[in-house]
């Protein structure tokens, strides 16, 4: 059988300045990479964040087990507001074009089979051309919580038109939840060839873990998954953890600071540990201190952390909380699931899909319903919801494992393909 070639456009990527952004579309090229039966390669294009020795700089890695082309272009061009929105147009398609045209040459001057857009709306824009002029079928992909309820008002006129247009145009539409697909088909972004298949979990990463001094595997220590068994019988003070953007507008964060402040009247040594970063940071600090939070060590916050670590962490954390307006899907939500974590989340976008049936994976509240969060984490704590670990594990491995993702979407391949042949 021939081994497609693949080109992916992300919208978003790790780069030289986040190696994070878009890691989860990282996940997806490394599963398909691996177990997709195609050859890929990425064609990266993002405004600068630091200045530039000239208009665009580019990283080329072809040495690596993904070709990788990554360019960049300066954020103010000319220095002119009304030019510099045009202009830093013109070089991102440039970028693409002249990073497509050194794959070109590495390919040996064949084309790619087919392009994987990652996140609209220029790189579909950029797609569509290479059907339009060379007849390359493209299919998209989209996690974007741009388009559920609450932020949808935010898309312009002209995006909605656009977004239509190529979306219609694609040879397919993946999601990575129903939720998120039923939320773009409202809007009219629809495709007669849709698919839904999950994000990439890195099961061998996210796992249980064990104490040091426990040379046995089977005898995990405390922490997620002894927690889920029942709270009261485990040394140490009941852990909470939370993984995010700092978007409180979205995460909702300080309405998880809010009901930890209630619970640690009942449960004195309660721990909250927040890992992530973003724009909301400062504001999160100083309402946590507003809170008492921060003086008595309630709350600590962890910054960035590498994978290596929200893994450790929530195998340690009695459960994880998610108390956000809107998601697409939360891969946190899985990766914690994978660790034998509990999880406490809101009901929102396509995250009650994962949690099927209900109270199996976890405990599901409205977003904004503080009582129902604090009710629903009182009820992990005092150990009287009760998840089995095992279960838990299974279940992501099911869904979210880089074979079975990786898989699936060679599937989609060939089924695109071979419907235009």
């Amino acid at each position: 059988m021939k081994t497609l070639r693949v080109l992916h456009l992300p919208k978003w990527y790790p780069n030289r300045y986040d190696d994070q952004d878009g890691d989860f579309v990282g996940r997806h090229v490394a599963a398909i990479a691996a177990h997709g039966g195609a050859e890929v390669a990425v064609l990266f294009a993002a405004v600068a964040r630091g200045p530039l020795p000239a208009l665009t700089d580019a990283e080329e890695d072809f040495a690596g087990p993904v070709p990788t082309l990554r360019y960049y272009y300066r954020a103010a061009p000319t220095g002119l507001a009304l030019l510099d929105k045009p202009l830093k147009l013109l070089l991102y398609f440039w970028c693409l074009l002249r990073g497509y045209r050194r794959l070109r040459q590495y390919w040996a001057g064949q084309r790619p089979d087919v392009v994987h857009v990652h996140v609209l709306l220029r790189t579909g824009l950029f797609a569509w051309a290479l059907r339009a002029v060379r007849g390359i079928p493209f299919i998209i992909t989209e996690h974007w919580t741009l388009y559920l309820p609450l932020r949808s008002a935010g898309i312009s006129g002209l995006r909605r038109v656009l977004t239509r247009a190529v979306v219609r145009r694609a040879a397919a539409l993946h999601t990575v939840s129903g939720g998120l697909r039923d939320a773009m088909a409202a809007l009219g972004f629809v495709n007669k060839n849709s698919v839904v298949i999950a994000n990439v979990v890195d099961t061998d990463l996210f796992r249980p873990q064990h104490s040091p001094e426990n040379t046995s595997e089977n005898r995990p220590v405390r922490g997620a998954l002894a927690r889920a068994t029942g709270a009261g019988d485990l040394p140490g003070p009941p852990t909470l953890l939370h993984v995010s953007a700092y978007q409180d507008g979205v995460k909702n964060i300080s309405g998880v600071l809010r009901v930890v402040a209630r619970l640690r009247t009942a449960w004195p040594g309660l721990r909250l540990r927040i890992a992530g970063y973003g724009p909301d940071e400062a504001f999160l600090h100083e309402y946590a201190a507003s809170l008492g939070l921060l003086a008595d060590g309630t709350v600590a916050f962890l910054g960035k952390l590498p994978h290596e670590a929200v893994a450790a962490e929530m195998a340690r954390a009695t459960a994880l909380v998610s108390f956000s307006r809107a998601e697409t899907f939360g891969c946190v939500l899985l990766e914690a699931r994978a660790c034998g974590c509990p999880v406490v989340a809101t009901r929102t976008g396509g995250v009650p899909e994962l949690f099927q049936p209900e109270n199996t994976f976890g405990l599901l509240v409205p977003p904004d319903d503080e009582p129902a969060l604090e009710a629903a984490l009182t009820a992990v704590l005092a150990g009287t919801a009760h998840f089995d670990p095992a279960r838990l594990r299974a279940d992501v491995a099911a869904r979210c494992a880089p074979a079975a993702v990786g898989e699936a979407f060679g599937a989609v391949y060939r089924q695109v393909l071979g419907r235009l042949e």
